[in-house]
């Protein structure tokens, strides 16, 4: 077989249809990173204010863990019955679980049965999302001409940017609109709920766009002859040929994909608003200037692989990514909040407990684990947003929490009832918040003191890198893999690497940080997959510009 240079629909049209359906399937799953703190407090409302936020964290992270379930699902059906079926399904049922998230009661009007069924439509979207990207990414590469794929598929990656800036946008405007105390009401008049409404006239446009396009020239080819993989898990896994391609895929890009993005534009407004203190809008509004300029950046990078490679280009990004974090951050802390990372340099934080005393600050069912005084040290540390370091104490003593020349002791409260645990919990959280007040840290971000175009000048580098990477990626991916068995052996790495390294870096990087008390902590994960996957790319990655899709 050849390849034609003449597909049967305007390859405009394929484009159009490709990157705007896959932007509204990325608007519908990011609404919901996007509103963690909110759904924090509607869903979880049982637990604290940290064990909440790692719930939500983790609930977050459920989408993405049911991706390569989807992956391979309609990969099946990609590889079996074409591009066009099985995201035309996708893009359905991504539609209808979103607006259904709408529709849910919150926890304190139907309690545990509000955050079940919540679980549930999470696990249909990123069901829904793990057939789709593969598709999109597929059916553009399959009709654009040898030496455009690069540019051509650029504007797939590019719907991500787009469903984010979607989101972020309606977001912004509805907050804005109806003020952050009705936006975040529990109730059904709350206006958190009306992005997750708006999804329902994208899933309609992108349903009609996507009836129009033909099925891609690549597949058509393989069915005319008769030659389509009548069992494409057998030939995509079962192989080493195969195989030894999707563990490069994986190990040489999604490794750094997963971690390093959802780094950069879902965990940094988390840290944002937790520990650097800055207002919900604020970061809502920064990590959307961010993604405004990371849309033609896609494309650039994407272009620029058809002219020099699509290795050199990934490489670099990932190169740039492990440099820029750590410093990057610290840069952002100090933009952000500059009185708070001046009260933590002249006056730290210190916790002096037992190393016995000290487990887990939270449990996703509600149980109350926080009752040592370690744990009640650190749960009003961590719910305060403040990093601390921790030394051991003499087994057996009492937590201390030491603030400057201040010590605020904790208390221990096994075998307290509740109603006496959480007066004695109280008076703790309030003996050290009155502490942190005397010592300078500030209890929000300073408008007048923050450095806004420092801060997203920062972000800016961590976009470049992230679009460097993420850009020529789609044509790679498609290069890489024979077309029998591409819709398969492509999706499932994909989903891998977003879907469960991406999809629980906000809740790992978090809980990291909980668990040690350093806000920077949490970035060694994306730093060592991302350093994995630098690592792989530069000695296993072949170049694969130029490649013919019909081999």
């Amino acid at each position: 077989m050849t390849e034609t240079a003449a597909p049967r629909t305007p390859m405009r049209t394929v484009i159009a249809a490709s990157a705007a359906g896959t932007a509204f399937e990325w608007y519908d799953f990011f609404i919901f990173g996007s509103l963690l703190t909110i759904i924090s407090k509607n869903f979880f409302a049982q637990l604290g204010p940290t064990a909440g936020q790692v719930a939500s964290l983790a609930l977050f992270g459920v989408g993405f863990a049911f991706r390569p379930l989807g992956a391979l699902i309609f990969g099946r059906v990609g590889d079996r019955l074409g591009r066009k079926s099985a995201f035309l399904i996708c893009v359905s049922m991504m539609g209808g679980a979103t607006f259904a998230i709408g529709l849910l009661p919150s926890y304190q009007q139907a309690g545990l049965i509000a955050p079940v069924l919540l679980i549930g439509l999470r696990i249909i979207q990123g069901t829904a999302l793990g057939g789709q990207y593969g598709g999109a990414a597929i059916y553009v590469a399959e009709h654009a001409a040898a030496d455009k794929r690069g540019w051509s598929t650029g504007w797939v990656q590019t719907s991500a940017s787009f469903g984010l800036v979607a989101a972020l946008t309606v977001i912004f405007i509805t907050r804005r609109s109806v003020g952050e105390a009705a936006f975040a009401s529990p109730g059904w008049s709350g206006g958190w709920r009306i992005p997750f409404f708006v999804s329902v006239g994208l899933v309609a446009v992108s349903i009609w766009m996507r009836t129009r396009l033909d099925e891609s020239p690549a597949f058509a080819r393989l069915k005319a002859a008769g030659e389509q993989s009548r069992a494409p898990f057998a030939e995509a896994f079962g192989r080493w040929s195969n195989l030894k391609l999707v563990l490069i895929a994986f190990f040489a890009l999604m490794c750094a994909q997963g971690a390093y993005w959802y780094t950069v534009f879902f965990y940094a407004e988390v840290f944002m608003e937790r520990f650097l203190k800055v207002e919900g809008d604020v970061a809502n509004l920064l990590i959307l200037c961010a993604a405004l300029l990371s849309a033609p950046l896609y494309v650039f990078f994407a272009w620029l692989s058809d002219k020099i490679g699509r290795k050199p280009v990934m490489l670099a990004g990932m190169i740039l990514g492990v440099i820029s974090l750590f410093p990057g951050f610290m840069v952002l802390s100090s933009a952000a909040n500059p009185v708070l990372a001046a009260a933590a340099r002249a006056t730290p934080v210190t916790v002096a407990a037992d190393p016995a005393d000290c487990t887990l600050q939270f449990d996703v069912t509600g149980k109350p684990h926080v009752v040592t005084s370690c744990d009640i040290a650190k749960a009003a540390l961590a719910n305060a947003g403040v990093g601390y370091a921790t030394v051991a104490a003499p087994a057996g003593q009492a937590s201390v929490v030491r603030i400057g020349s201040a010590s605020v002791p904790s208390v221990d409260g096994r075998g307290l009832v509740p109603p006496a645990l959480k007066a004695a919990t109280a008076k703790v959280n309030g003996a050290i918040a009155a502490a942190l007040k005397r010592a300078g840290y500030p209890a929000k971000s300073d408008p007048a003191k923050r450095k806004f175009w420092t801060m997203l000048a920062v972000l800016a580098v961590f976009t470049v890198a992230a679009t460097a990477l993420y850009g020529p990626m789609a044509v790679a991916l498609c290069e890489l893999f024979p077309a029998r068995v591409r819709y398969t052996a492509l999706s499932l790495p994909y989903h891998l690497g977003t879907g469960w390294i991406g999809g629980f870096q906000p809740v790992v990087s978090f809980s990291i940080v909980v668990a040690t008390g350093d806000i920077y902590a949490g970035l060694w994960y994306p730093v060592i997959f991302t350093a994995i996957s630098a690592v792989a790319c530069l000695i296993f990655m072949p170049e694969t510009r130029g490649r013919s899709l019909d081999a």
